[in-house]
């Protein structure tokens, strides 16, 4: 599970939000294709770079604050 962070509406009527996403396939360089849960239903998004911008996907923070945990017993 990771987020992708929709790019939002050009009028900013829909800001960018994260939402929950299932990694389907997986590209060289930290490319994905996600099945993403948005409010609307289910959407499917292709070859998403990983990123903190809108139209990109990231680790949710709590798997960020588990690998930091990890990395500091080691």
């Amino acid at each position: 599970m990771v987020y992708f962070k929709t790019r939002g509406s050009a009028d900013g009527k829909f800001p960018p939000c994260d939402f929950a996403s299932i990694i389907t396939k997986v590209y060289p360089g930290n490319v994905v294709s996600l099945a993403t849960f948005g409010e609307a239903g289910l959407r499917f998004e292709t070859k998403v770079k990983k990123g903190e911008a809108p139209g990109y996907w990231d680790w949710m923070p709590f798997q960020k604050n588990q690998q930091a945990r990890l990395e500091e017993k080691a």
